[in-house]
């Protein structure tokens, strides 16, 4: 017996409605377009049962970390080598302020169950804050309370906390992208947004090839090019960059970075401690941690016995991800970016499926609590272009 997911028609145009909104930023035309016209509608009780869900894993997941963190567990994690002190060094200063994060939930008949935590460079930031709110806005559905989605005051919350524990820096923020990507341009958008609600009196949003960063002399810090003859330097920087990829294919800016947080020329966030939480190793740790928690599905870095999906440790978009050992073989799909990785052996869960027997999983974001529920559907493996689909609370 599974969860079963009842829709309602979405009717109106969002566009004029997040144009009305002032959220003109928002409407990008890959991000409109995989927004679905329909809403889940969510019993109330299930969404309280999801957030509650996602604030007892985030406590869950800082219990498991020792302290100090022993090498073996860095190693376990898949932590790359050259990340190990700045892993360290802001998980033992609290100004290292973990601003937001994901939770993917698989709803069950037993309850919510953890898929994954993309805590450090999570997207669907527009869709989550503004496009599913607007979508409600367009059906003349907006009452207050008919979506769980306070995403875009927790991270004003977030940010204006770190701001003031780091109240010796400037108090300008540059927000880097990886290259070519409108996608993660218009997230980091939403975060500037909050950022300048939050008190911070200059924010830039640029590619991260972009940004440049030297540790010497007077020119020592990050900067940014804002305008056809002015260079800023920045006390803190927001990076949709994942921490591992800039480790492997950047390791001197990581050095460089590691540098400057050390002597707190800079701030980061997320903080690389949340690299800790983004490896899917975690999810074997965290079994151990706490066996057979009913949040939690087993999960293992050996293969399992029956139906189970196997994961590269540090994967990232629904790639290489495979499903095992259930009762319709499946095809192999074709290698991806990630195959080469190490991985891990998780539990199969069913999502829940609508009439026409497409998949549902919850994104529950975390800012500094669980404030926000989203729906990606497809009708196989979940991916970063599976289609957003909008929830109105029952």
């Amino acid at each position: 017996m599974q969860h079963s997911i009842q829709l309602v028609p979405l009717a109106g145009n969002v566009e004029p409605a997040i144009r009305n909104l002032g959220w003109d930023w928002a409407v990008e035309e890959a991000c409109q377009n995989y927004v679905a016209r329909e809403a889940v509608q969510l019993p109330e009780a299930t969404a309280d049962e999801l957030l509650q869900a996602a604030d007892t894993l985030y406590d869950m997941l800082v219990q498991s970390i020792p302290d100090p963190i022993p090498d073996a567990l860095l190693q376990e994690l898949f932590i790359p080598e050259n990340l190990w002190e700045a892993v360290r060094h802001s998980w033992n200063d609290e100004r290292h302020w973990h601003l937001y994060g994901r939770f993917d939930l698989a709803h069950t008949p037993d309850g919510p169950k953890l898929i994954e935590f993309n805590a450090d460079t999570a997207t669907s930031l527009p869709e989550t804050a503004v496009m599913q709110w607007a979508s409600l806005v367009a059906a003349g559905m907006a009452d207050e309370d008919r979506q769980a989605n306070g995403l875009f005051e927790g991270l004003q919350n977030q940010l204006g906390q770190w701001l003031e524990l780091n109240s010796d820096l400037e108090p300008t923020l540059l927000l880097v992208h990886l290259p070519d990507s409108a996608e993660d341009a218009t997230n980091c958008s939403v975060v500037a947004e909050a950022a300048l609600e939050a008190g911070f009196t200059q924010v830039h949003v640029c590619s991260v090839d972009a940004m440049q960063v030297a540790t010497q002399g007077e020119e020592r810090g990050v900067w940014a090019q804002t305008g056809p003859e002015e260079w800023q330097r920045f006390g803190f920087l927001f990076k949709l960059v994942p921490w591992e990829l800039l480790a492997d294919e950047e390791p001197d800016l990581t050095r460089d970075l590691t540098e400057l947080l050390r002597s707190r020329d800079v701030i980061i966030a997320n903080p690389a401690y949340t690299l800790l939480f983004q490896s899917k190793a975690i999810l074997a740790w965290l079994w151990r941690c706490f066996p057979h928690h009913p949040l939690l599905l087993e999960t293992s870095r050996a293969e399992l016995a029956g139906h189970q999906v196997r994961k590269p440790v540090l994967g990232r978009e629904g790639q290489d991800v495979a499903e095992m050992g259930g009762p319709t073989p499946l095809p192999t799909p074709e290698p991806g970016d990630y195959a080469e990785q190490p991985h891990i052996y998780q539990r199969f869960a069913q999502l829940p499926t609508d009439a026409e027997q497409r998949l549902y999983q919850a994104g529950v974001f975390w800012s500094g609590s669980a404030c926000a529920i989203g729906f990606r559907r497809e009708a196989g493996v979940i991916t970063n272009l599976s289609e957003f689909v909008p929830h109105v609370i029952q």
